[in-house]
Protein backbone atom coordinates (compact mmCIF):
# COMPACT_ATOMS: atom_id res chain seq x y z
CA UNK A 1 0.00 0.00 0.00
CA UNK A 2 1.04 3.21 -0.68
CA UNK A 3 1.17 5.88 2.43
CA UNK A 4 -0.42 8.85 2.19
CA UNK A 5 2.15 11.64 3.67
CA UNK A 6 0.73 14.00 6.03
CA UNK A 7 2.62 17.15 5.30
CA UNK A 8 3.60 19.35 8.48
CA UNK A 9 3.03 23.27 7.01
CA UNK A 10 0.05 23.67 8.31
CA UNK A 11 1.76 23.12 12.26
CA UNK A 12 4.55 25.40 10.96
CA UNK A 13 2.85 28.16 9.38
CA UNK A 14 0.61 28.02 12.55
CA UNK A 15 3.90 27.83 14.80
CA UNK A 16 5.68 31.11 13.34
CA UNK A 17 2.39 32.98 12.91
CA UNK A 18 3.93 35.77 14.98
CA UNK A 19 6.40 36.62 12.75
CA UNK A 20 3.06 37.98 10.23
CA UNK A 21 1.46 39.48 13.31
CA UNK A 22 4.53 41.51 13.96
CA UNK A 23 5.56 42.56 10.56
CA UNK A 24 1.21 43.82 10.55
CA UNK A 25 2.32 45.42 14.50
CA UNK A 26 5.02 46.94 13.02
CA UNK A 27 3.47 48.53 10.03
CA UNK A 28 0.93 50.10 12.12
CA UNK A 29 2.52 51.31 14.60
CA UNK A 30 5.11 53.23 12.17
CA UNK A 31 2.71 54.26 9.94
CA UNK A 32 3.39 53.01 6.53
CA UNK A 33 -0.78 52.77 5.71
CA UNK A 34 -1.58 56.30 6.84
CA UNK A 35 1.34 57.29 4.80
CA UNK A 36 -0.17 55.45 1.74
CA UNK A 37 -3.22 56.44 2.28
CA UNK A 38 -4.57 57.88 -1.64
CA UNK A 39 -1.37 57.17 -2.78
CA UNK A 40 1.39 55.13 -3.84
CA UNK A 41 4.85 55.55 -3.38
CA UNK A 42 8.58 53.80 -4.29
CA UNK A 43 10.54 51.92 -1.82
CA UNK A 44 12.81 54.35 -1.84
CA UNK A 45 10.34 57.30 -1.09
CA UNK A 46 8.38 55.31 1.44
CA UNK A 47 11.84 54.13 3.24
CA UNK A 48 12.32 57.54 3.51
CA UNK A 49 9.17 58.97 4.98
CA UNK A 50 9.33 56.00 7.37
CA UNK A 51 12.78 56.72 8.30
CA UNK A 52 13.89 52.75 7.69
CA UNK A 53 17.07 50.93 6.86
CA UNK A 54 17.62 50.16 3.55
CA UNK A 55 18.59 46.96 5.21
CA UNK A 56 15.15 45.69 5.77
CA UNK A 57 12.99 47.80 4.35
CA UNK A 58 12.49 45.98 0.82
CA UNK A 59 11.69 42.70 2.15
CA UNK A 60 9.58 44.40 4.80
CA UNK A 61 7.47 46.11 2.49
CA UNK A 62 7.16 42.55 0.32
CA UNK A 63 6.24 40.98 3.68
CA UNK A 64 3.11 43.22 3.65
CA UNK A 65 2.62 42.45 0.07
CA UNK A 66 2.88 38.62 0.57
CA UNK A 67 0.98 38.81 3.54
CA UNK A 68 -2.17 40.57 1.42
CA UNK A 69 -1.61 44.04 3.24
CA UNK A 70 -0.06 45.80 0.37
CA UNK A 71 -0.21 45.81 -2.79
CA UNK A 72 2.64 46.47 -5.42
CA UNK A 73 2.45 47.26 -8.76
CA UNK A 74 5.01 48.74 -11.12
CA UNK A 75 7.74 49.09 -8.25
CA UNK A 76 4.86 51.53 -6.39
CA UNK A 77 3.28 50.18 -3.06
CA UNK A 78 -0.05 50.85 -2.35
CA UNK A 79 -2.87 49.95 0.26
CA UNK A 80 -5.00 47.07 -0.26
CA UNK A 81 -8.71 47.86 0.10
CA UNK A 82 -9.37 46.54 3.44
CA UNK A 83 -5.98 48.39 4.56
CA UNK A 84 -6.88 51.90 3.41
CA UNK A 85 -10.32 51.63 4.75
CA UNK A 86 -9.40 50.70 8.17
CA UNK A 87 -5.66 51.28 8.99
CA UNK A 88 -5.65 54.68 7.65
CA UNK A 89 -5.22 56.59 11.19
CA UNK A 90 -6.98 59.75 9.36
CA UNK A 91 -10.92 57.68 8.56
CA UNK A 92 -13.11 57.57 11.27
CA UNK A 93 -12.91 53.82 9.99
CA UNK A 94 -9.44 53.03 11.42
CA UNK A 95 -9.16 50.17 13.67
CA UNK A 96 -5.89 50.35 14.16
CA UNK A 97 -6.15 51.28 17.99
CA UNK A 98 -6.65 47.66 19.26
CA UNK A 99 -3.49 46.45 17.19
CA UNK A 100 -1.75 49.10 18.58
CA UNK A 101 -2.73 47.98 21.95
CA UNK A 102 -1.89 44.70 20.57
CA UNK A 103 1.88 45.67 19.90
CA UNK A 104 2.70 48.10 23.20
CA UNK A 105 1.22 45.78 25.76
CA UNK A 106 -0.38 42.36 24.71
CA UNK A 107 2.82 40.89 22.36
CA UNK A 108 4.89 40.91 25.20
CA UNK A 109 2.34 39.87 27.92
CA UNK A 110 1.69 36.80 25.79
CA UNK A 111 5.23 35.66 26.09
CA UNK A 112 3.85 34.44 29.84
CA UNK A 113 1.10 32.35 28.58
CA UNK A 114 2.81 28.97 29.55
CA UNK A 115 2.83 30.77 32.49
CA UNK A 116 -0.44 31.61 33.19
CA UNK A 117 -1.83 28.22 31.88
CA UNK A 118 0.24 26.38 34.91
CA UNK A 119 -0.36 29.31 37.37
CA UNK A 120 -3.95 30.85 36.41
CA UNK A 121 -2.73 34.30 37.24
CA UNK A 122 -2.68 37.27 34.77
CA UNK A 123 0.56 38.05 33.16
CA UNK A 124 -0.08 41.60 32.79
CA UNK A 125 1.38 44.39 34.97
CA UNK A 126 -0.16 42.45 38.18
CA UNK A 127 2.40 40.14 37.90
CA UNK A 128 5.49 42.86 37.96
CA UNK A 129 3.60 44.64 40.85
CA UNK A 130 1.00 46.90 39.71
CA UNK A 131 -2.53 46.93 39.89
CA UNK A 132 -5.80 45.28 37.91
CA UNK A 133 -5.48 46.33 34.05
CA UNK A 134 -8.46 48.71 34.79
CA UNK A 135 -7.02 50.53 37.15
CA UNK A 136 -3.57 50.66 35.96
CA UNK A 137 -5.31 51.84 32.92
CA UNK A 138 -7.52 54.90 34.13
CA UNK A 139 -4.51 56.45 36.43
CA UNK A 140 -2.84 57.32 32.97
CA UNK A 141 -4.63 59.75 30.97
CA UNK A 142 -2.25 59.15 27.42
CA UNK A 143 -3.05 55.16 27.84
CA UNK A 144 -5.95 55.75 28.78
CA UNK A 145 -6.75 57.37 25.86
CA UNK A 146 -5.20 54.54 23.94
CA UNK A 147 -7.07 51.48 25.14
CA UNK A 148 -10.40 53.25 24.46
CA UNK A 149 -9.55 54.39 21.32
CA UNK A 150 -8.58 50.31 20.97
CA UNK A 151 -11.61 49.73 22.41
CA UNK A 152 -13.29 51.75 19.31
CA UNK A 153 -11.15 49.74 17.16
CA UNK A 154 -12.10 46.84 17.87
CA UNK A 155 -15.86 47.65 18.51
CA UNK A 156 -17.12 49.73 15.20
CA UNK A 157 -17.86 46.46 12.70
CA UNK A 158 -20.15 45.19 15.31
CA UNK A 159 -21.67 48.85 16.46
CA UNK A 160 -22.31 49.41 13.23
CA UNK A 161 -23.90 45.94 12.38
CA UNK A 162 -25.78 45.78 15.70
CA UNK A 163 -27.48 49.77 14.71
CA UNK A 164 -28.76 47.73 11.40
CA UNK A 165 -29.74 44.49 13.02
CA UNK A 166 -31.51 45.52 15.85
CA UNK A 167 -35.27 47.10 15.66
CA UNK A 168 -34.32 50.62 17.13
CA UNK A 169 -37.27 52.12 15.18
CA UNK A 170 -39.70 50.48 18.08
CA UNK A 171 -37.53 51.70 21.30
CA UNK A 172 -36.46 55.80 22.08
CA UNK A 173 -33.53 55.59 24.55
CA UNK A 174 -30.36 53.45 25.52
CA UNK A 175 -27.46 53.49 27.67
CA UNK A 176 -23.97 51.94 26.40
CA UNK A 177 -22.43 50.49 29.76
CA UNK A 178 -18.40 50.46 29.63
CA UNK A 179 -18.96 52.97 26.65
CA UNK A 180 -15.37 53.71 26.20
CA UNK A 181 -14.58 55.93 23.52
CA UNK A 182 -17.76 56.32 22.62
CA UNK A 183 -17.79 54.28 19.24
CA UNK A 184 -20.64 52.60 19.44
CA UNK A 185 -22.89 55.49 20.86
CA UNK A 186 -22.04 57.38 17.82
CA UNK A 187 -22.69 54.64 15.60
CA UNK A 188 -26.19 54.34 17.03
CA UNK A 189 -26.95 58.02 17.24
CA UNK A 190 -25.56 58.91 13.68
CA UNK A 191 -28.01 56.03 12.00
CA UNK A 192 -30.97 56.54 14.26
CA UNK A 193 -31.52 60.25 14.71
CA UNK A 194 -34.33 59.54 17.25
CA UNK A 195 -32.51 58.24 19.40
CA UNK A 196 -31.44 59.53 22.92
CA UNK A 197 -28.21 57.77 24.65
CA UNK A 198 -26.12 57.63 27.61
CA UNK A 199 -22.69 56.60 27.92
CA UNK A 200 -21.78 55.08 31.59
CA UNK A 201 -18.22 54.96 32.79
CA UNK A 202 -16.13 56.06 34.87
CA UNK A 203 -14.66 59.94 35.32
CA UNK A 204 -11.34 60.14 33.53
CA UNK A 205 -13.65 58.49 30.53
CA UNK A 206 -15.35 61.89 30.26
CA UNK A 207 -13.96 63.77 28.41
CA UNK A 208 -12.43 61.52 25.87
CA UNK A 209 -16.20 60.24 25.29
CA UNK A 210 -17.55 64.29 25.10
CA UNK A 211 -14.50 64.87 22.56
CA UNK A 212 -15.48 61.95 20.17
CA UNK A 213 -19.47 62.62 20.47
CA UNK A 214 -18.93 66.64 19.99
CA UNK A 215 -16.75 65.25 16.52
CA UNK A 216 -19.38 62.93 15.36
CA UNK A 217 -21.93 65.47 16.10
CA UNK A 218 -24.30 63.70 18.25
CA UNK A 219 -23.21 65.73 21.45
CA UNK A 220 -26.31 66.88 22.23
CA UNK A 221 -28.31 63.48 21.78
CA UNK A 222 -25.93 61.06 23.68
CA UNK A 223 -24.84 62.54 27.13
CA UNK A 224 -22.06 60.95 29.57
CA UNK A 225 -22.83 59.65 33.23
CA UNK A 226 -20.00 58.84 35.46
CA UNK A 227 -20.61 55.57 37.84
CA UNK A 228 -19.05 52.56 38.66
CA UNK A 229 -20.96 49.19 37.70
CA UNK A 230 -20.25 47.37 40.61
CA UNK A 231 -20.98 50.28 42.86
CA UNK A 232 -24.06 52.03 41.76
CA UNK A 233 -27.32 51.13 39.85
CA UNK A 234 -27.45 51.07 36.55
CA UNK A 235 -29.22 53.82 34.53
CA UNK A 236 -32.37 53.07 32.64
CA UNK A 237 -33.75 53.25 29.31
CA UNK A 238 -35.57 51.26 26.74
CA UNK A 239 -32.33 49.58 26.15
CA UNK A 240 -28.91 48.54 27.90
CA UNK A 241 -25.74 47.30 26.16
CA UNK A 242 -23.06 46.04 27.77
CA UNK A 243 -20.31 45.00 25.15
CA UNK A 244 -16.91 43.93 25.75
CA UNK A 245 -17.41 44.11 29.57
CA UNK A 246 -19.09 40.50 30.49
CA UNK A 247 -15.63 38.28 29.24
CA UNK A 248 -13.40 41.19 31.86
CA UNK A 249 -15.18 39.07 34.73
CA UNK A 250 -15.83 36.32 36.35
CA UNK A 251 -18.81 34.07 36.62
CA UNK A 252 -20.44 35.70 39.84
CA UNK A 253 -19.34 39.32 38.51
CA UNK A 254 -21.36 38.23 35.27
CA UNK A 255 -24.35 37.22 36.40
CA UNK A 256 -24.20 40.40 39.12
CA UNK A 257 -23.97 42.70 36.25
CA UNK A 258 -26.68 40.75 34.53
CA UNK A 259 -29.28 41.41 37.16
CA UNK A 260 -28.51 44.83 37.86
CA UNK A 261 -29.48 45.21 33.62
CA UNK A 262 -32.62 43.56 34.45
CA UNK A 263 -33.11 45.84 37.40
CA UNK A 264 -32.88 48.83 35.58
CA UNK A 265 -34.47 48.17 32.40
CA UNK A 266 -38.21 48.73 31.96
CA UNK A 267 -40.92 46.19 31.54
CA UNK A 268 -40.36 45.00 27.74
CA UNK A 269 -36.76 46.75 27.85
CA UNK A 270 -33.75 44.81 26.29
CA UNK A 271 -30.91 44.32 26.95
CA UNK A 272 -28.17 43.81 24.60
CA UNK A 273 -24.71 41.90 24.72
CA UNK A 274 -21.82 41.70 22.34
CA UNK A 275 -18.50 39.83 22.81
CA UNK A 276 -16.58 37.51 20.34
CA UNK A 277 -18.98 34.83 21.55
CA UNK A 278 -17.21 31.18 21.29
CA UNK A 279 -19.21 28.89 18.80
CA UNK A 280 -21.66 26.09 21.08
CA UNK A 281 -19.50 23.15 20.33
CA UNK A 282 -16.63 25.03 20.95
CA UNK A 283 -15.11 24.39 17.81
CA UNK A 284 -14.71 26.80 15.43
CA UNK A 285 -14.86 30.30 16.62
CA UNK A 286 -10.65 30.23 17.06
CA UNK A 287 -10.71 34.27 17.71
CA UNK A 288 -13.24 34.01 20.84
CA UNK A 289 -11.57 31.19 22.12
CA UNK A 290 -7.85 32.97 21.63
CA UNK A 291 -9.74 35.85 23.33
CA UNK A 292 -10.54 33.80 26.59
CA UNK A 293 -7.12 32.70 26.56
CA UNK A 294 -6.28 36.86 26.48
CA UNK A 295 -8.38 36.87 29.32
CA UNK A 296 -6.76 34.31 31.67
CA UNK A 297 -3.46 36.86 30.88
CA UNK A 298 -5.19 40.11 31.52
CA UNK A 299 -7.76 39.51 34.41
CA UNK A 300 -7.84 37.47 37.36
CA UNK A 301 -11.26 35.91 36.38
CA UNK A 302 -12.23 37.01 33.56
CA UNK A 303 -13.25 34.33 30.49
CA UNK A 304 -15.66 34.14 27.26
CA UNK A 305 -18.54 32.14 26.82
CA UNK A 306 -20.95 30.59 24.28
CA UNK A 307 -23.91 32.08 23.05
CA UNK A 308 -25.55 29.28 25.03
CA UNK A 309 -23.95 30.56 28.10
CA UNK A 310 -25.11 33.68 27.84
CA UNK A 311 -28.71 33.27 27.17
CA UNK A 312 -28.71 30.56 30.13
CA UNK A 313 -27.11 33.49 32.29
CA UNK A 314 -30.31 35.80 31.03
CA UNK A 315 -32.53 33.62 31.76
CA UNK A 316 -31.58 33.04 35.04
CA UNK A 317 -31.60 37.04 35.78
CA UNK A 318 -34.83 36.80 34.76
CA UNK A 319 -34.95 37.82 31.04
CA UNK A 320 -38.33 35.96 29.74
CA UNK A 321 -36.55 36.08 25.86
CA UNK A 322 -33.12 35.64 24.94
CA UNK A 323 -31.33 35.11 21.61
CA UNK A 324 -28.46 35.26 19.19
CA UNK A 325 -27.26 37.14 16.92
CA UNK A 326 -24.57 36.69 14.81
CA UNK A 327 -22.47 39.89 13.91
CA UNK A 328 -19.05 40.75 11.84
CA UNK A 329 -16.84 38.33 12.09
CA UNK A 330 -16.30 36.56 15.15
CA UNK A 331 -18.62 38.65 17.00
CA UNK A 332 -21.83 37.52 18.35
CA UNK A 333 -24.82 39.46 20.07
CA UNK A 334 -27.14 38.34 23.09
CA UNK A 335 -30.83 40.08 22.77
CA UNK A 336 -33.00 39.44 26.06
CA UNK A 337 -36.30 41.32 26.98
CA UNK A 338 -37.52 41.97 29.92
CA UNK A 339 -41.26 40.58 29.71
Amino acid sequence: MTQTLVSPAGIMQLGMAFWGSKALLSAVEIGVFSELAGKAQSLEALSEKLKLNPRGARDFFDTLVALRMLDRSDGLYSNTPETELYLDRAKPTYVGGILEMANNRLYPFWGGLTEALRTGEPQNEIKHGGQNLFTELYADPDRLAGFLKAMTGVSLPSARSIAAKFPWADVSSFVDIGCAQGGLSAELAVAHPRLQGIGFDLPPVQPIFEQYCEARGIGARVKFQAGNFFEEPLPSADVIIMGHILHDWDLPQKRMLLAKAYEALPQDGFLLVYDAMIDDERRENAFGLLMSLNMLIETPGGFDYTGADCVGWMKDAGFGEAHIVPLEGPHSLAVAKKI
